[in-house]
């Protein structure tokens, strides 16, 4: 047995990667509070963004990255990353300002990329008024005329407790390829405090319909509301459609987190599925005691909406967060990006998408990350996560924090479109995670989850092929996570390489753990 198991480690890899292959995009500068988008006119095209003044871009799908530094002479750069991509092509970005000679946060500003020079121009902006902050800005494209819409929140006063203050949602437009905007104006009817909080009007995402309609929603004192142009935002509702109450507010804590949000991100299918001009809004919230990913559809031009549908498919008692969703314009699948601590006890956290081909009715869970990080409070990791896709390239992105060290990561995610068989990924019989921390002084901790019912062993080897610790003896499993702690000292082993060895009816799966004294 000795020389067999030898014999396996010649010839076994000793780490097993998730279903989804991750690719880091960036692990240097502390990036985080992610942007991505995708061009459809070619999709090995891709542009992402990062806090406070980075940029990525990829022109082979997402496997390799080149990273710049944002430069505006004129506006500053100061962070909110959001990418868009026009019909020609050209790329946008859109972020808060640093003027050299201002107020840091007084306009928004869009600065153009043209991939043939791989340059960015100096940029544009809006919203300039007075000494008011303007913040958490996010742009859409109207994809009949290639006019960008963007939405934020105007602070008469950044965090302000004075009750005279208020935050408001402002809209501008751009007719001219991000060269001029529209002077903003207030869309919404019920005003915010200035708090950066439950009661102050934020997420402001806009999407637009198939005939050209703008839609957007955001949280605020009123809960989840609804807002709609069906004129190129020259004039909007009278009065604001309520969508949802928000339990909990959108401003909550999560563990490891120093702060975590739950705002609404609006999107409409604009495909030629059967769902077409279906409106949906994707939040979270904590109606159930946890967090948990929640969406609601309007099949009425946003009149009247469906009652939440939860996203997320695990037991209830554990949290999901920081989510956010696209629609596939090619065929109408909606993608939902959220971070996930199902079968965990502590601050262990996954990334998860949620698929769904019915019109937002079931979703499918998929965890896309390859094995799961534990950040701290301590750091400020952001406020959002991204996703893009189209005719079934997925793209998500989103900020790890491991040891203190941030980065961000991409997965290569593609379906087949149109092919039913295809709209589910193929399964191995069991897909494990690295085990954390690793290297190790005292204990660890291994998580897999079984697509299969099966016997299962799992054990430890040393380097020369002996059994050290036995985890799991031959037993009777149904398919679902599983999660196994290994205390190294409780079996008297030295600092040294050792290897996980799992074994299921039709998989023999080894992994390099590594104990330090």
């Amino acid at each position: 047995m000795k020389y067999l198991a030898s014999f396996i480690l010649l010839f076994y890899v000793s780490s097993l990667f998730g279903q989804y292959q991750n690719i880091i995009i960036d692990d240097e500068g502390s990036p985080h509070e992610t942007s991505i988008m995708l061009n459809p006119g070619n999709t090995n095209q891709l542009v992402a963004g990062a806090n406070i003044n980075y940029y990525y871009y990829s022109e082979d799908g997402g496997y390799n990255w080149t990273k710049g530094t944002l430069v505006s002479l004129e506006y500053g750069v100061w962070g909110d990353p959001c990418i868009v991509v026009d019909t020609t092509g050209f790329f946008y970005y859109v972020h808060l300002s640093n003027p050299p000679s201002g107020t840091k946060l007084d306009r928004i500003v869009t600065q153009k990329f043209d991939f043939s020079s791989h340059t960015w121009n100096d940029g544009s902006a809006m919203g300039l008024n007075g000494n008011k902050d303007q913040d958490k800005s996010w742009a859409a494209i109207d994809h009949s005329n290639n006019n960008i819409y963007v939405t934020w929140t105007q602070f008469d006063n950044y965090g302000s407790g004075n009750p005279l203050d208020s935050s408001n949602i402002m809209f501008s437009k751009s007719v001219d390829g991000g060269e001029t905007w529209s002077i903003s104006k207030k869309i919404n009817q019920v005003s915010g405090d200035c708090k950066d909080f439950d009661n102050t009007v934020e997420g402001a995402v806009p999407c637009v319909g198939p005939e050209g309609e703008i839609y957007v929603s955001w949280a605020g004192p009123e809960g989840i509301v609804f807002d709609r142009s069906l004129d190129g935002g020259d004039t909007w509702l009278s009065n604001d459609i309520f969508v949802s109450d928000q339990p909990g507010g959108w401003s909550y804590s999560i563990g490891g987190l120093s702060r975590c949000n739950g705002m609404p991100v609006t999107c409409c299918d604009i495909s030629n599925s059967p769902f077409h001009g279906n409106i949906y809004i994707n939040w979270t919230d904590q109606r159930n005691g946890d967090v948990d990913v929640f969406i609601a559809k309007s099949t009425d031009g946003g009149n009247t909406w469906s009652a939440p549908v939860r996203v997320n498919d695990d037991p209830s008692g554990n949290d999901q967060f920081f989510s956010w969703m696209t629609i596939d314009r090619a065929n109408g699948d909606i993608y939902v990006i959220f971070y996930d601590r199902r079968g965990y006890y502590n601050n262990y956290t996954d990334v998860y998408i949620a698929r769904s081909t019915d019109g937002g009715e079931t979703f499918e869970n998929l965890k896309i990350s390859e094995s799961p990080f534990f950040p701290y409070s301590s750091y400020f990791f952001g406020d959002y996560t991204n996703i893009t896709a189209y005719n079934g390239k997925v793209r998500p992105i989103w900020t790890r924090l491991q040891n203190g060290n941030f980065s961000i990561l991409t997965a290569i995610v593609d379906f087949t479109v149109g092919t039913q068989e295809n709209h589910k990924p193929t399964l191995l019989p069991v897909s494990i995670q690295q085990n954390y921390p690793n290297p190790f002084k005292e204990s660890t901790t291994l998580s897999f989850r079984l697509n299969e019912h099966s016997l299962v062993n799992l054990y430890v080897l040393d380097v020369t092929g002996r059994k050290v610790a036995t985890l799991i003896d031959n037993e009777d499993k149904n398919s679902g996570e599983y999660i196994e702690h290994f205390n190294a000292l409780q079996h008297g082993l030295q600092g040294g390489i050792y290897y996980f060895v799992l074994t299921t009816n039709h998989s023999f799966n080894m992994q390099k753990i590594v104990l330090v004294n």
